[in-house]
């Protein structure tokens, strides 16, 4: 019994020698939202690589992918907003500061994409009635103003867009990990929320200086890259054709069915791209509401 004890007794000083076991620090893992939020932004990159590569031609389809997958991209980042892992007030505060001249950009697209529906519409009961010519022809000229009016309009806001861009930084190096993370998605949000709508006011307002890359990328305002690195392609929109056939019905050359019928499918064009910006609108709203919770104490 005496052995035994001494046996035990000697056990427990060994024991009580030894270094304290420590748990062992791994990685921080990616969130799993970060996952999801890379994911639906690569799926956007090559909506954007496809949209800009494989065609001259705008369609209200393809605009209609790009908005609904931004959209994706906006639900999934709020969930990181209110993940643990955000917890940087100068980013959070930063994105919602950009965020308002990516709402004011919406509503300039929304705004217009009602002004060119409406006048689109009365444009369209002056062609089925076909009643006196001269009622007509003014009608069409009344649209083709309004064209004029909201290109310009559009042209404004891309410009506006691309400043915005201009002062979106790089991510710095020195932070850590999960920082850069979390300034990367951020960053990554803002240009291509700016870049898909830049996409949609470039399919509304159809401008004759559109030009295509000649390495396969695309720009949406020739003088704000060097011409000599491009070539010039006229890049038709479904609403471009319109205005085409509208401009060739006042000079005698285009048929007034033919116009009719193109008027028609930019009605419905114009009601799926409608849908898509209230979406991304809707998840502009919601992400701003998402960052404000989290900043507000």
């Amino acid at each position: 019994m005496l052995l035994f004890c001494y046996i035990l007794n000697m056990k427990m000083k060994r024991s009580s020698a030894l270094p304290p076991k420590r748990s062992i620090s791994l990685p921080t893992r990616l969130h799993p939202t970060s996952l999801r939020v890379e994911t639906a932004l690569n799926t956007l990159r090559e909506w954007e690589i496809r949209s800009c590569s494989s065609s001259e031609t705008l369609t209200a389809d393809t605009m209609q992918s790009g908005l609904v997958g931004l959209s994706e991209v906006y639900r999934c980042v709020e969930e990181l907003v209110y993940s643990s892992q955000i917890q940087h007030g100068e980013l959070l505060e930063d994105a919602l500061d950009h965020s308002v001249k990516l709402l004011d950009a919406c509503c300039i697209i929304k705004d217009t994409q009602y002004k060119m529906n409406e006048q689109a519409l009365c444009l369209q009961l002056s062609l089925r009635r076909r009643g006196e010519e001269s009622r007509v022809e003014d009608e069409i000229s009344s649209y083709l103003r309004l064209r004029k009016k909201l290109k310009k309009e559009a042209s404004n806001c891309i410009r506006s867009l691309k400043r915005s861009e201009r002062k979106l930084g790089a991510v710095p190096s020195q932070k850590e990990s999960h920082v850069k993370m979390e300034v990367k998605v951020f960053r990554e949000l803002n240009l291509m929320t700016s870049r898909v709508l830049r996409s949609l006011l470039v399919f509304l307002s159809s401008p004759r200086n559109m030009i295509k890359n000649t390495h396969g990328g695309c720009s949406f305002v020739s003088k704000l890259w060097p011409t000599e690195k491009m070539k010039m392609n006229k890049i038709v929109s479904d609403v471009g054709s319109v205005d085409d056939a509208l401009c060739g019905v006042l000079q005698g050359s285009e048929d007034m069915t033919m116009a009719h019928s193109k008027l028609e499918y930019l009605v419905i064009s114009l009601g799926s791209t409608q849908a898509g910006i209230d979406l991304v609108f809707r998840r502009l709203i919601r992400y701003r509401v998402s960052i404000l919770n989290v900043l507000t104490p």
